[in-house]
């Protein structure tokens, strides 16, 4: 398997850190300049164990259950492990320890510090000291040898020594590294190393080589060196093998060399931003080919299959001519007998291993196949094998490593290798921290804050409102153990698990209750644990695991219960809304399989959302579930993707934010507090390194934009596109309060629908001059009839006379439209009497003479369109035109002169437009010649002058701004 390299993730505040593994390597201990140090299951622990050791952490080592940490008060601390409990104080020094480590055996310490001593200390008895003097600066690093004869150390003096521990008299010592004044001023801190084992060689990281020195005759063996190098080395370490030596530079690289043949294996650059933040803390995992490392800007990392990439050696060229039973050692008997050995692993990390849902076959299967063949078959595919287990035979230490590599035979048994079940997740009340923590918030919403402190001193809840004119704030005692809590600006509720003696109990405190008793209780039925509970204006509700919800009044009064179809995984109440989010199936390959129920629990009780299926980002979780400050249904998994329901595309999930895409680091995460759509915020905590907020110091509250992931938004299209339905998603819920009779903002609706008919606008001009005329009519189709008018003006204007028509069409349809929907309540004589949607019908000669001064029919229709209504009541508006059009021929010549001249409103020099626009009469016959005929003489032209620049920009203007 290759080497990997996982991403780096937040461990502690920027400054130094050092890292280190526990004996069975199912943990990684890290501290840093926080004063922290953290215990972490995995790279993904995203709840790592946190204990304080002091202002700031130097150093620290683990063995045997003891956990030694340099601190900045210039001493070395004992703490047990895991539990991290104080055991006393080591050590002291008068400045502060740079270094600790513990000898191989973990019965002694040794500390060096930047008063120039180093001391070696008896775990079990501190009073056993030994001190050694002789740098003439701080020390920078030790290192036990393995057979506790000698100890290393190297200082800000510039030189490495080796100490006689049992004489404490200085053995040899080289100059080797830049002399400095103090630790912050060397260029490395040169984290020297003896090989493990025999403590043959010690590693020196000098400058930008390795150079190693051998035991007893203390010469240079060789060094160590790659061309990637190019800053000083700052920290090795040694595989527990010794086989392999690590090395970290000062500019975020990290070489592995294989130290018999001095080759370099590995070569990693864990430079997780722009700047290059050095390497302080190499550790290797003492079973497996794991190196884990931190940095100075506090990030902890991890390195897998380290070696595994290493080119095959000369062994293979013979492995052919092996003998079958080779394969077999001292160690496989077992199997021969049956009994499966499994190998040594690590559950910690192959949890978080790419193929961690892979199902692989049982060892003791794939030998049993060999074993249950005929004395006389031979399996081809196992001798195969043998070549790829002998490439590996200096690698693994038995022969159970192996045999992983074997493929399965024609007689190996049947196995599922599809994808794997997903566990289910937990119940959790969001706007909670875990429960496991001593001080947690139980709820964080849009109403107040409710946090528990459960410790030594105190067991208590302590309740805060945004709003101090809702409630003061409250101090509760917590003799019940509460877990879960909701917060309403009516009542507060709480609920705790049951005991061998107490059941599982529901309390509610109804601050809103006009009588004195404003508290009451309600113990669940026997073995029945409540897992979930919200509140609603007027009633509180809470899920069982006997799948069931019951329903109250939040003065007390029992009302509905009903089943659920799986178990519970969160609910949120909201006035008279309920959500239900409940494990409706089995996930596989990482998924969860969550159905919804949304339910309205007033007076017309009935089900928006009937267990609806639940989308979630592939292998990802829910972590809040939630409504908006205006009551519309909203979640976040794990992933950061926050999901509202559109009303408005029949109750269909959108996502509309994903906090991610704010987060610095890998690790970092925005922990959602509340959701407003009006105005647009998403309120979150962001939380370094982690998923969840500590309660102190009080987290600050950030606020972030919605954005809908719409294609090409860096274009302008996309913007306006994307800026439009974002606005349609948001005011959705102004439709449904309507409709719900509740009161909402008239003036907010109008504005949004100002905002959403300007940006339709805005894409139809742009359409327009893209030449995008068919996407003019479909943008058009989303205005409204006020709007489409004025999209009919800019077509017109723009000399776009086909898409004029089509608008006009269009207005036409969605007036007749408009009829149709308000027909049921009005007759239709009073609609056409109060509409406030003028139609523009336009025909090609219409078209031509748009938005030039009214011709003599246009003033004559004005005044007897009453008159032609009244004998034809039935007409619409394009037919009344034309009853026009046809009334107005039947004038007399002179009649539709005086129509004419009014029009013209006395002007002399009329344009050739208008002239043509006069439909010829007898009389002006004689009028129209003798004007052609001064045009002939004067050479006017009768073309009408193009619109020049200024023009066209004034009609733009016009065309954008609202009606």
């Amino acid at each position: 398997m290759p080497s990997a390299q996982k991403p780096m993730r937040y461990g502690h505040t920027e400054g130094h850190t050092d890292v280190c593994f526990d004996d069975t390597g199912s943990c990684i201990v890290t501290c840093g300049s926080d004063g922290d140090v953290r215990i972490w299951e995995n790279l993904d622990d995203d709840d790592p164990k946190s204990i304080n050791v002091g202002e700031k952490a130097y150093s620290c080592a683990l063995k045997n259950g003891r956990l030694i940490t340099a601190v900045s008060n210039n001493t070395v601390q004992i703490h047990t492990f895991p539990e991290g409990a104080p055991d006393g104080i080591l050590t002291r020094f008068t400045m502060h320890v740079n270094h600790v480590t513990f000898s191989r055996d973990g019965t002694k310490v040794a500390a060096g510090s930047s008063d120039f001593m180093i001391k070696v200390v008896e775990v079990t008895d501190s009073s056993k000291q030994k001190t050694f003097r002789g740098h003439d600066a701080p020390v920078l690093s030790l290192s036990f040898d393995p057979k506790d004869i000698y100890l290393a150390s190297a200082s800000c003096d510039g030189s490495v020594r080796v100490w006689d521990i049992a004489d404490q008299t200085c053995t040899t010592s080289w100059l080797l590294l830049q002399k400095c004044n103090d630790v912050i001023n060397a260029k490395s801190i040169c984290r020297l190393a003896w090989q493990p084992g025999t403590g043959k060689l010690l590693a020196v990281p000098v400058d930008k080589i390795v150079e190693l020195f051998r035991r007893e005759t203390w010469d240079s063996q060789f060094k160590l060196s790659d061309a990637s190098i190019t800053q000083p080395l700052n920290v090795v370490a040694w595989s527990p093998c010794g086989q392999f030596l690590a090395a970290g530079s000062v500019d975020g690289n990290i070489v592995v060399w294989n130290v018999e043949t001095q080759q370099c294996i590995e070569r990693y650059s864990v430079m997780k931003h722009e700047k290059k933040y050095s390497i302080c803390g190499l550790a290797w995992h003492p079973k497996y080919k794991q190196i884990a490392y931190t940095d100075t800007e506090g990030n902890l990392g991890l390195l897998e299959n380290i070696g595994d990439a290493e080119k095959p050696n000369d062994k293979v060229a013979s492995a052919v001519a092996k003998d079958y039973n080779d394969l077999f050692d001292g160690d496989d008997d077992d199997y021969l007998n049956g009994d499966a050995i499994e190998p040594p692993s690590s559950p910690k990390t192959a949890d978080n291993e790419d193929d961690a849902d892979d199902v692989v076959q049982p060892l003791g299967h794939v030998r049993r196949a060999v074993i249950d063949d005929d004395d006389n078959s031979l399996d081809i595919g196992l001798i195969k094998a043998s070549s790829s287990l002998l490439e590996k035979e200096d690698d693994a230490d038995d022969g159970v490593g192996g045999l992983s590599a074997l493929p399965p035979t024609s007689t190996q048994q049947p196995f599922y290798d599809g994808p794997m079940p997903t566990p289910k997740q937990k119940p959790f009340q969001s706007g909670s921290t875990p429960v496991h923590l001593m001080h947690r918030f139980m709820v964080w919403n849009s109403v107040g804050i409710i946090r528990c402190y459960n410790d030594e001193q105190d067991n208590a809840i302590d309740i805060e409102f945004h709003d101090t004119s809702v409630h003061h704030a409250t101090h509760l005692p917590n003799s019940l153990s509460h877990t879960m809590a909701d917060l309403s600006t009516e009542a507060i509720l709480l609920a705790c698990e049951s005991t061998e003696e107490l059941a599982s109990k529901l309390h509610c405190i109804h601050f809103g209750s006009w009588d004195a008793n404003k508290e009451w209780t309600v113990d669940m039925p026997k073995d029945e644990e409540i897992e979930a509970i919200c509140l609603g204006q007027g009633w509180a509700a809470c899920a069982t695991n006997a799948l069931l919800v019951r329903v109250f009044t939040v003065g007390g009064v029992q009302k509905e219960i009903f089943s659920l179809p799986g178990p519970v995984v969160s609910m949120a109440g909201h006035g008279e809304q309920l959500m239900i989010v409940y494990h409706r199936g089995t996930g596989f390959d990482g998924d969860q399989c969550l159905g919804v129920q949304l339910m309205e629990l007033g007076r017309k009780k009935k089900q928006i959302l009937h267990g609806d299926p639940l989308p979630l980002t592939r292998r990802s979780y829910l972590v809040w579930v939630g409504f908006s400050a205006e009551g519309t249904p909203c979640y976040v998994d794990s992933e950061g993707i926050v999901r509202m329901l559109n009303r408005g595309l029949g109750n269909t999930w959108i996502p509309v934010c994903n906090t991610r895409e704010h987060c610095k680091g890998k690790y970092d995460h925005y922990w959602v507090v509340g959701i407003h759509e009006n105005p647009q915020q998403l309120r979150c905590i962001p939380c370094k390194g982690a998923r969840f907020p500590p309660t102190l110091p009080r987290p600050a509250v950030a606020i972030l934009s919605f954005k809908l992931p719409y294609c090409q938004v860096t274009t302008e299209k996309g913007q306006m596109e994307e800026q439009y339905w974002r606005s349609v998603v948001f005011h959705n819920h102004m439709d449904y309060l309507s409709k719900n009779g509740y009161e909402f903002d008239e003036n907010a609706k109008n504005l949004a629908v100002k905002e959403q008919q300007e940006l339709l606008m805005k894409l139809f001009a742009l359409s327009c001059k893209l030449e995008r005329e068919f996407r003019c009519v479909e943008l058009a189709d989303l205005m409204t009839q006020n709007v489409v008018n004025l999209a009919i003006k800019y077509a017109s204007r723009s000399r776009r006379l086909n898409l004029a028509q089509r608008l006009s069409e269009m207005a036409v349809e969605k007036a007749s439209e408009l009829a149709a929907a308000q027909g049921d309540e009005e007759e239709e004589e009073d609609f056409r009497s109060r509409s406030s949607f003028p139609i523009i019908f336009l025909t090609r000669q219409f078209l031509c003479a748009c938005f030039r001064p009214k011709t003599g029919f246009q003033m004559w229709l004005e005044e007897n369109r009453a008159n032609i209504l009244t004998d034809n009541p039935d007409l619409n508006e394009a037919e009344v035109i034309k009853e026009g059009m046809s009334r107005f021929r039947m004038l007399t010549s002179e009649e539709r002169m005086v129509w004419t001249e009014k029009a013209r409103g006395g002007r002399v020099n009329d344009s050739a437009e208008d002239k043509k626009r006069k439909r010829p009469t007898a009389e002006e016959d004689e009028v129209k010649k003798n004007q052609e005929q001064k045009s002939e003489d004067t050479n006017v032209s009768k073309k009408s002058k193009p619109l020049d620049q200024s023009t066209n920009n004034r009609l733009s203007a016009f065309a954008f701004k609202q009606s």
